[in-house]
């Protein structure tokens, strides 16, 4: 490079950084102001905590309906899409089973930023504020002689032949009611590509094969609602001592990443009504403070 060329870069440069320092002197300047107004800065500029600032990446189960999967059909795929609008965000997905290994290979591995879906206090991630209660249900045929049951320990389930998820903590409750000798198991751990046990028990309850069946809420719910004969949902938020059947739902993040809390725990403040939407379209059974379902706005 020619020795004029040098220098005129040089004088470039100079320019360059007495600009920036003008520039930043007054942006500073400014953001005291507003800071001194209480303005809020842009959702992009808030993002801090994240690998990308400019996507939202998301880790997800590829086959689990209704909570999510590939053709981003689940109900956390709609409010993974409502988060990324609000946030001026591209939303990007990093697809993993959810079984053994799902944290380790995705939030830990920082290959996502968020999972939408973990129980509060549910170890290893940092849990925002919880977005929906939930209840584990009993489901028994519309109108059915079982249909206004709303405890284990109700004695019209004596005999009954009660499918329940194998290891899930119903199964608990099941055992200390005496009613696990009817019991039919279905598998708790499975890849959702190749099998779906909460369609073959709905399956089984609509043939007879049993009389009822438990589920954990959102998935009971969702595929009551598909079923191809009416079905009764009853939220199991009446038993007695532990387990508890009711769950609080959080969106999980990796520990630490607080900036990143406090804004989810924003977005769930203002977008509360529009993500309980989402879940009641999607037959999600919800609860209240005080164990109350939650209806559809008229």
């Amino acid at each position: 490079m020619k020795i004029s060329a040098l220098d005129g870069r040089a004088d470039a440069l100079r320019r360059h950084f007495r600009h920036r320092q003008f520039r930043h002197r007054t942006v500073r300047a400014l953001g005291l102001a507003l800071a001194g107004l209480c303005l809020a800065l842009p959702a992009r500029a808030q993002v801090s905590d994240l690998v990308d600032r400019s996507t939202l990446r998301v880790c997800a189960d590829p086959a689990n309906m209704p909570f999510t999967n590939e053709q981003e059909e689940g109900f956390e795929n709609k409010i993974a899409a409502l988060l990324a609008t609000k946030l001026g965000l591209t939303l990007d997905y990093t697809w993993f089973p959810q079984a053994t290994g799902f944290y380790r290979m995705t939030l830990g591995a920082k290959r996502c930023d968020v999972v939408m879906g973990y129980v509060a206090g549910g170890d290893p991630v940092l849990n925002t504020n919880a977005y929906y209660r939930s209840a584990w249900v009993l489901i028994t045929p519309k109108g059915g002689d079982l249909a206004d049951v709303d405890t284990l320990e109700d004695p019209r389930l004596k005999g009954r032949r009660i499918g329940v998820v194998a290891g899930s903590p119903p199964g608990d409750l099941l055992s200390r009611n005496g009613l696990m000798s009817m019991a039919r198991p279905y598998s708790l751990m499975v890849d959702r590509r190749f099998e779906n046990p909460a369609e073959a028990m709905i399956t089984d309850i609509n043939d007879g094969e049993i009389d009822a069946g438990i589920l954990w809420g959102p998935i009971g719910g969702y595929y009551a609602k598909v079923s191809a004969k009416p079905l009764s949902v009853m939220p199991l938020v009446k038993e007695k001592g532990d387990p508890s059947l009711v769950y609080r739902i959080t969106f999980g993040i990796r520990p630490g990443e607080l900036n990143w809390k406090h804004q989810l725990n924003d977005f769930i403040e203002k977008e509360q009504g529009a993500i309980n939407r989402i879940l009641l379209d999607y037959g999600v059974p919800l609860l209240d403070a005080h164990d109350r379902p939650i209806e559809p706005a008229p």
